[in-house]
């Protein structure tokens, strides 16, 4: 099927302080999905490093989907959105409105997060919330549509009148 990445953003996480559960449980629930894994990797919550790494996985790995989980929330430290914006070519907003909209009906506090998603070249990009619950919950949002959108994307065959069967 599809490549990806993914990538955690956490400064205890990168410091050792606090174990990655959510990025493992992300390529987890990718791999299930038939997504082939290229890399994982960790980095703290600053812009620079968040931006440095989206964009050497979107234009170096080959990664048709790179993931983010972490930095969405209301923390100062929370900038992933922001580097995410900075780094891609076009925005991709059905994607976290979906996630919302999904979350929304679990919890209130879904309307809090504010992740992003995008293209850059080639790539995918999408913000999954840190926590391993709601980043479940929202991948398992998105993902039906995730695979027509690659498609696209990658300049495959994409029957858009057949896209809502």
């Amino acid at each position: 099927m599809y490549t990806a990445a993914v990538l955690t953003v956490s400064d205890r996480s990168f410091r050792g302080q606090r174990p990655d559960e959510a990025g493992p449980l992300v390529c987890s629930l990718l791999e299930e999905a038939g997504y082939s894994i290229l890399e994982t990797g960790v980095v703290p919550d600053e812009q620079p490093d968040i931006e440095a790494a989206l964009v050497r996985l979107a234009d170096q790995t080959g990664a048709a989907l790179v993931v983010t989980t972490g930095g969405t929330g209301f923390s100062p430290r929370d900038v992933t959105p922001e580097a995410t914006l900075a780094v891609c070519e076009r925005l991709i907003p059905g994607i976290p409105e979906a996630m919302r909209a999904a979350s929304l009906a679990i919890t209130p506090r879904a309307m809090l997060s504010r992740a992003a998603a995008g293209i850059r070249g080639g790539t995918l990009i999408i913000n999954l919330p840190g926590s391993p619950k709601a980043a479940r919950e929202n991948l398992e949002a998105v993902l039906p549509a995730l695979e027509h959108g690659l498609k696209m994307l990658l300049g495959g065959p994409a029957d858009c009148t057949s896209a809502f069967s």
